[in-house]
């Protein structure tokens, strides 16, 4: 192909890079590019649309990092094949831990996250003002699912943020996916076999198997859940974090998002349970959109929290239901009371209405970004050790051995410096056998300060002979 005619608008509130992106992904979707079709070159299409070739390059660079094109090296970029689209609407603690028994100077964690940045002043306010003006009614006993000016808020929040298709009445608040996961149980029903991803959040998959959950781990490749496996799995549900796979990083491209929806889509009883836990925290490209905003079928049961992106001890999440599972929690499960107290939900929603929380989440994505790009910065001497993967979203990267170090090696010498960081076995499903695979650790950043970050980094570089 030698050049694409992109009607771009000047006075577009989509900046010039979306409005390119926007237009070969939906070329894409419908068919008119078709899969191995090759498209023009960054400086060519520049050239043609007579904008800068930097504006081209975001917009290749956010088509790639969902999986609509590939780059082929010194052939240029080329359309993916992809697996029919469904036509649709317009639009943590993740690993719960031991405490150690001496607490490391230099604590790289993946589920510790910032708060230096909170507005405590902004929260006490809007606390004392839910109290005064909301008099008795916070007092009473609220709507199972949750209050409905709440629900409406996270609805405009969703679809704003991630393109998620959903009403408020499809919404349910809870206190914390464990509560929202142990419910979901009692919709989808006993005797049920479900598919997580290997390695996984482990406590997700603990909470399945207490509740009579026959848990089938699914190994990934770098798209994230294997088909072949899914498929050889038998199992009714898959439980995924397509958007930042938690904790090796993978981002499921869109292609294998399609595959996995229409494996959904051939039988009644298959759905997919969309864990979308830190999808707010991307520092390259535009954040990717939730699975659930491709599902025309009602497969996608869409899960969220407040733990990341506001603090761990606002222990405030949601699920939104597809209709034929909404329709049964309302027929079977209306009378279960909301765990989440109506005077909690009168201040989450006051925060987010106000403007708050946006202007919170921009604060500490900015925060967040300058330590991802410091940590960065300090692991170039590792490279040479060590691939680097999961980076440019969430709040850690991995690091995976191309010495022969053990994973065992590599957290006991770092513990010798004083560091503690964290092994992928202890997020394994499946276990590897002894020597198997190479040494892979998660090295977080969130709770750390920068000088923490430049130390701590040091430190490693002895431990691991760097």
């Amino acid at each position: 192909m030698n050049e694409l005619t992109i009607p771009l608008k000047e006075d577009s509130k989509e900046h010039l890079y979306q409005q390119i992106y926007n237009y070969i992904k939906n070329e894409i979707r419908r068919g008119s590019l078709s899969a191995g079709q090759k498209l023009p070159s960054t400086r060519r299409l520049a050239e043609h649309l007579q904008v800068s070739r930097s504006t081209v390059d975001f917009a290749y660079g956010q088509l790639l990092s969902e999986g609509y094109i590939e780059s082929r090296p010194y052939k240029g970029h080329f359309v993916c094949e992809i697996t029919k689209l469904y036509q649709h609407a317009p639009v943590s603690d993740k690993q719960e831990k031991d405490k150690m028994e001496v607490k490391a100077a230099f604590d790289f964690s993946p589920n510790s996250i910032d708060i230096t940045a909170f507005p405590f002043s902004t929260w006490k306010r809007i606390s004392k003002d839910a109290l005064m003006d909301e008099e008795r009614n916070v007092f009473e006993l609220g709507a199972a699912k949750g209050d409905k000016r709440l629900r409406e808020a996270i609805c405009g929040y969703l679809h704003g943020s991630r393109g998620v298709e959903c009403v408020p009445e499809q919404i349910i608040v809870g206190a914390g996916n464990d509560y929202l996961l142990m419910l979901l149980q009692k919709i989808l029903g006993t005797d049920r076999k479900i598919a997580v991803e290997n390695p996984a959040y482990m406590r997700a998959a603990r909470i399945f198997a207490s509740g009579g959950y026959e848990v089938t781990p699914v190994d990934l490749d770098v798209n994230g859940m294997r088909m072949d496996l899914l498929l050889e799995s038998q199992a009714q549900i898959a439980y995924i974090t397509p958007s930042h796979q938690f904790p090796t990083g993978v981002v499921m491209p869109i292609g294998r998002r399609m595959e996995i929806l229409s494996w959904a889509k051939e039988r009644k009883e298959r759905y997919i349970i969309e864990d979308d836990y830190d999808s707010e925290f991307r520092y390259k490209g535009m954040p990717i959109p939730s699975m659930q905003a491709s599902d025309g079928g009602g497969k996608v049961i869409y899960l969220g929290t407040f733990s990341k992106s506001i603090a761990p001890a606002i222990r405030i999440s949601y699920m939104v239901l597809p209709k034929p599972l909404l329709d049964i929690y309302e027929e079977k499960l209306w009378f279960i009371s909301s765990t989440v107290s109506r005077i909690d939900q009168a201040i989450l929603y006051r925060f987010i209405e106000e403007g708050h929380f946006e202007r919170y989440l921009n604060k500490m994505r900015k925060l967040y970004k300058g330590k991802h790009d410091l940590l960065l910065e300090r692991m170039k001497p590792f490279k040479k050790a060590f691939q680097i993967r999961g980076e440019y979203a969430g709040l850690h990267i991995l690091l995976e051995d191309r010495r022969g170090w053990s994973e065992k090696e590599l957290l006991e010498t770092a513990k010798k410096e004083e560091c503690r960081v964290y092994g992928m076995s202890d997020y394994m499903l499946a276990k590897r056998k002894q020597g198997e695979g190479p040494g892979t650790v998660i090295i977080g950043y969130a709770a750390m300060t920068e000088t923490q970050i430049v130390e701590g980094t040091g430190r490693l570089k002895k431990a691991w002979q760097i």
